[in-house]
């Protein structure tokens, strides 16, 4: 028993290091709001749900290389978690990207308030998605499809030392185009409302010079903006669950 202890602790400091990294990043339970403790906990009771699963698809680790070898898994399981992790990340960052497109468009990037999501100063149209968006992902139970993503991991990614950095530069460059792209879309409304009102302010200072166009104009394209803003905005974060879901799906099968 004794000589099975370390090879047990190994193995588990192996799950752990992985599925302790994606719980960190992971959309709603992740968010620095959430007390580290809750999170260690919760990262340490998957990590022993998923060990039985894991064990097995470890290398051997015995003789005078086991020390080297398990620091080389060790970097990797951390190296595998950051990737993925990171990738889902870059996905739900479009929602604060589509914050700042949307409070450029309305007159409102001056605006700014603390993100808890980041614990930094973010566009506050920017803190508002981000946070709806954590609220839906929620609701919606995407944290269930994440859970299973963490598991389905270790298919896409076995623990075999650190991953081959072509496969990591393509997963992060997938999230990231993917993650501006969606910003992009559900920003589009606004994209389209920006430029015509602009066109239609460049006509109108034309037609009649003496008007005050700024005067005129701020206050207009802030509550224009609002209404569609309103008008939209169920449109917005449905498409975003939708795509933020589909992509924890193909994360897992990739």
């Amino acid at each position: 028993m004794n000589l099975l202890l370390p090879g047990i602790a190994a193995a588990y400091l192996l799950t752990f290091a992985r599925v302790g990294t994606l719980i960190m990043l992971m959309p709603g339970i992740g968010e620095t709001v959430v007390s580290p403790r809750l999170r260690l906990a919760f990262a340490l009771l998957v990590a022993l749900v998923l060990f039985p699963m894991v064990r097995p698809l470890l290398p051997p680790m015995q003789g005078a290389g086991a020390g080297p070898a398990l620091i080389g898994l060790l970097i990797g399981e951390i190296a595998v978690g950051l990737v993925l992790g990171l990738s889902v990340r870059a996905v739900l960052a479009a929602l604060q990207t589509t914050g700042t497109i949307v409070a450029q468009q309305l007159g409102l990037s001056y605006a700014m308030t603390v993100d808890p999501t980041t614990a930094g100063q973010q566009a506050t149209l920017g803190t508002f998605l981000t946070l709806l968006g954590i609220t839906l992902v929620l609701a919606a139970d995407l944290h269930h499809l994440a859970l299973a993503g963490i598991r389905d991991s270790y298919a896409m990614m076995p623990p075999a030392g650190v991953p081959a950095t072509g496969d990591a530069a393509s997963v992060a460059i997938r999230a990231v185009a993917r993650g501006f792209a969606l910003a992009v879309q559900i920003a589009a409304p606004f994209i389209a409302f920006g430029i015509l009102f602009n066109l239609g302010l460049g006509v109108l200072s034309r037609l009649m010079p003496q008007m005050q166009v700024f005067f005129v104009a701020t206050p207009a394209s802030i509550l224009i903006g609002m209404l569609v803003l309103l008008a939209t905005l169920g449109v917005m974060m449905a498409v975003f669950v939708d795509d933020l879901g589909r992509w924890l799906a193909q994360i897992g099968r990739a």
